[in-house]
């Protein structure tokens, strides 16, 4: 334990703890999530296996090791723009921008496999909230503002944390509400913002952190005033982080082949449910299973939608099923995604597909069935 608390101080000096805190990165992630196509939203989803954007936004500052550089660049002070872009490219690929590229590299490749645009969705979700932060994007010789001890609410504190998270705080919002209120742009904002590239999202931060190093002594106050005077300037980076985040994503993902999504849709050996001592029974024999959690693959002979529910008869259709597969909550968005996303196909029908559904068999007026509410406990195969 206290090597591993020794690992995080040491990566903490080099770009901070948490960047933009945890309720920065989520107003990102949910401002983004506004923002996605509906197709875009599903691929999500789907990569993403039901969590939210929010949820996994700080996933990436968790999992530090060995990626720690990949959230910040040192470039130094006094560079013109075309200087700024000539450092940036002579840099190896460790660090914000090169794992931007690198991410985005991944999501496109119709080769990747589905734990490498898992992933790859994790970090760029995370790597573009840490592009808009100013103090990732600043220099060397004082670890990105961690060394400028400052004051702030009676508590001392750095320059680095002063804009992760303590100017936040301050402001007293929830991460619901700062998505709300720092998702202003406009349609002609919102398209001049997606139209830039990563380089351009540092160059801005590089920008921010000049001023910011001129405004600042250490040892330094920072009173209300200079709350008031930044604050706007948070709305703006969070605002373009999830406004440009969403173009990115949509732009990435519109392509994104209906096979792909399902393999992402189908239960993954990580998943839960692989884990579990689960019996898996013949759908002959489900009527002796009633009550216990079970493991069942079979073909779907009929389903039929409703408003909180989707029905799905298994071994014969209605009302001669052997089974009844009853998905809800997110398994039902699941499946919708599923059907929507098979554009190769005239008929959006699953009928005669093959269904996996783990979950406690009971009963209901004497018919056997499995509802099932976590998508991690249903997969539809793909036509052969």
């Amino acid at each position: 334990m206290r090597k591993q608390f020794l690992t995080l101080a040491l990566l903490g000096l080099s770009v901070g703890l948490i960047s933009w805190g945890f309720k920065g990165h989520q107003a990102v992630a949910t401002i983004a999530q506004k923002h996605l196509t509906p197709h875009t939203a599903y691929v999500v989803s789907a990569y993403l296996q039901g969590e939210s954007m929010a949820n996994v936004s700080t996933w990436a500052d968790e999992h530090r090791n060995p990626t720690g550089k990949w959230h910040f660049l040192n470039p130094p002070l006094g560079l013109s723009h075309q200087q700024f872009v000539d450092f940036v490219s002579q840099q190896s690929n460790d660090n914000v921008y090169g794992a931007i590229l690198k991410e985005e590299a991944i999501l496109k490749d119709n080769a990747s496999s589905f734990e490498q645009r898992n992933l790859a969705l994790k970090y760029l979700i995370h790597l573009i909230g840490d592009a808009h932060q100013p103090m990732h994007i600043s220099r060397k010789e004082d670890k990105g503002g961690n060394t400028i001890q400052v004051r702030f609410d009676n508590k001392d504190t750095n320059l680095h944390s002063l804009w992760d998270s303590k100017l936040i705080d301050h402001e007293g919002l929830s991460e619901a509400d700062m998505a709300k209120q720092y998702d202003w742009a406009n349609e002609a904002q919102i398209k001049k913002w997606q139209a830039d590239n990563p380089m351009e999202w540092l160059w801005e931060s590089y920008q921010i952190s000049t001023e910011l190093y001129a405004d600042v002594k250490p040892g330094q106050t920072m009173d209300e005033a200079y709350y008031k005077k930044y604050i706007p300037t948070i709305h703006l980076r969070i605002d373009q982080a999830g406004i440009r985040l969403a173009g990115e994503l949509n732009k990435l993902l519109t392509d994104t082949k209906a096979k792909i999504v399902k393999q992402a849709l189908m239960p993954q050996k990580n998943t839960p449910h692989s884990g579990e001592k689960v019996a898996a029974v013949n759908l002959n024999d489900i009527g002796k299973y009633i009550g216990d959690t079970v493991k069942v693959v079979d073909k779907i002979y009929g389903y039929k939608e409703l408003a909180n529910m989707t029905m799905l008869n298994m071994g014969g259709a209605f009302p001669n099923q052997r089974l009844t597969v009853i998905l809800k909550g997110d398994a039902k968005k699941y499946l919708a995604a599923m059907i929507q996303l098979d554009s190769n196909k005239k008929s959006k029908s699953i009928n005669g597909r093959q269904l996996l559904a783990i979950g406690p068999v009971t009963l209901y007026r004497s018919k056997p069935q499995i509802v099932i509410s976590d998508p991690n406990k249903f997969g539809l195969y793909p036509d052969k």
